[in-house]
């Protein structure tokens, strides 16, 4: 079983990778922005570059009119995001929900990855079989996510419905999920927080019998893509998100849409985004 298969939810993710330079001086430029998961920015530069060129095509902007660029730390995302070139931002809900206010961001278009129903996401808790019969029972252990680095969206959405978690619960990035998921599967006291495509790789391992899927989020957003600050006159982001809704409709898109993994752009689901809001901000006893 090669690590790639469980870390699959990463592939969109890391295929959205691509210099972390500045965009064009006065080149509206999107960040996609992915904490906690792997990927070199500069290995799928390419893809990255497609979409931008397919967006520039669709919005009838000049080839160079729109540009692209990936971060995948927490850190190089909020400088990436504090450059005024950086006038669209493309997160995961971890992401959107704890850095929202900070850096002006304004949900506009929801993302379908390929191969996924809708543009919901699930997130699923697993561990040792037999190993954890309520939130409770994690005092003491390790808990193992992407999302690790938003622990209000951790102890909120993700897993506020199946219970309080404990305060000494120790949240730890996903840099090795496969080596985790087997530590689970010894009995070790280790947790993890999958997104759906995690989750689903589990039953190929063969020691996928030795795990458990404990509790589950109710369908959470996925991946949205925002506007920041206001640094887009209202026409021209309209026009821009017109661009990205109208992707999927257009033949010489699919390659771009493709090479990032992404199906189509849909408009959000606000309802579902006012609940994860309102999970979130339950929760007061974390960063």
């Amino acid at each position: 079983m090669r690590p790639s298969r469980v870390l699959s939810a990463a592939v969109m993710l890391l295929a959205l990778a691509v210099s972390a330079a500045p965009g064009r001086a006065g080149t509206p430029t999107m960040v996609a922005w992915a904490p906690g998961f792997p990927g070199s920015t500069k290995e799928a530069q390419p893809t990255m570059d497609a979409l931008a060129g397919a967006v520039a095509a669709s919005a009838k902007l000049p080839p160079d009119g729109f540009a692209a660029v990936y971060q995948e730390t927490e850190k190089g995302g909020l400088a990436r995001l504090s450059q005024p070139d950086a006038a669209l931002a493309m997160v995961s809900l971890p992401a959107f929900l704890k850095y929202e206010k900070e850096l002006g961001l304004v949900p506009r278009l929801a993302v379908v990855q390929a191969g996924a129903p809708d543009a919901s996401e699930t997130w699923s808790l697993v561990a040792g079989a037999g190993k954890l019969k309520g939130a409770a029972d994690l005092a003491g252990w390790q808990l193992v996510s992407g999302a690790s680095y938003a622990p209000r969206f951790v102890r909120g959405p993700a897993l506020g419905g199946w219970g309080a978690l404990p305060a000494n619960v120790t949240l730890a990035p996903a840099g090795a999920v496969l080596s985790a998921l087997r530590r689970a599967a010894a009995g070790e006291q280790v947790a993890l927080l999958l997104d759906r495509a995690q989750a689903a790789s589990i039953a190929t391992l063969p020691f996928a019998k030795d795990l458990e899927t404990v509790a589950r989020s109710a369908p959470l957003p996925g991946a949205l893509l925002c506007t920041v600050r206001g640094r887009l006159p209202d026409a021209q982001a309209a026009a821009l998100m017109r661009a990205f809704a109208g992707l999927a409709a257009r033949p010489e898109a699919a390659a771009a849409l493709a090479g990032v993994r992404i199906a189509r752009f849909v408009p959000l689901d606000e309802a579902a985004l006012k609940r994860a809001r309102a999970a979130y901000d339950a929760v007061k006893d974390a960063p």
